[in-house]
């Protein structure tokens, strides 16, 4: 019986692991690559960034990016 618990318990604590952690958007596509054998990285994952930043892999490395605003913004 202790044994079925701990399986579960270790089963939960695995699906929490993978559960979003409040950020549903993805971060956007890289166009263009940067030419340096090794770019720096700020970041691996997204809980080394900010609350509201997403690690993501830019044009020269992966660092943390803020949420995209939900409409183009035009200045003019």
């Amino acid at each position: 019986m202790k044994s079925v618990a701990a399986l579960l318990l270790v089963g939960m604590l695995l699906l929490w692991t993978e559960l979003p952690t409040g950020s549903a958007w993805s971060c956007p596509a890289v166009q263009i690559t940067c030419a340096l054998l090794n770019p720096p990285n700020r970041c691996f994952i997204d809980r080394q960034c900010p609350r509201g930043k997403k690690c993501c892999q830019t044009f020269c490395g992966r660092k943390c990016i803020s949420r995209p605003p939900p409409f183009p913004v035009s200045y003019g």
